[in-house]
């Protein structure tokens, strides 16, 4: 067990929050999700020392929602992924346009963690201020 909290790692939760004078800190399955946070919530370029790091979904924030968006931002979120999250094994990207907003595509993530074999996903919004189909 403390392989695999070794292999999972440990970081700062997301957002930063300060408890007890310390910084919230998320580990395990907890810790690749909120990389996996980080690293799609991240313009290429925004990070000064790393403007490598990130996702470039970012440039598609004023397009369109249409099919070619939506494969687009699959695309560059597949892209990131497989990059910056070596513990992960990425079974399926899905990206889908939110029946309720139409600006909101709900981007579907479904993986597969490395050192345990276990599946997991989360569901990434991602807010376009292009108009719709």
């Amino acid at each position: 067990m403390a392989q695999e909290a070794d292999f999972l790692g440990r970081g700062w939760k997301f957002p930063v929050a300060a408890a007890q004078g310390g910084i919230v800190m998320a580990e395990g399955g907890a810790s690749i999700k909120e990389s996996i946070w980080l690293i799609l919530g991240t313009a290429k370029g925004e990070r000064v020392m790393r403007p490598e790091f990130g996702c470039n979904i970012h440039d598609l924030v004023y397009e369109v929602n249409n099919t070619a968006t939506t494969t687009m931002v699959g695309f560059h979120v597949e892209e990131a992924l497989r990059k910056w999250e070596p513990r992960i094994e990425l079974i399926d990207v899905t990206v889908s346009t939110d029946a309720e907003e139409r600006n909101r595509l709900s981007i579907e993530i479904e993986y597969e963690v490395k050192m345990t074999n276990s599946r997991a996903n989360l569901v990434y919004p991602f807010y376009l201020e292009g108009k719709g189909k």
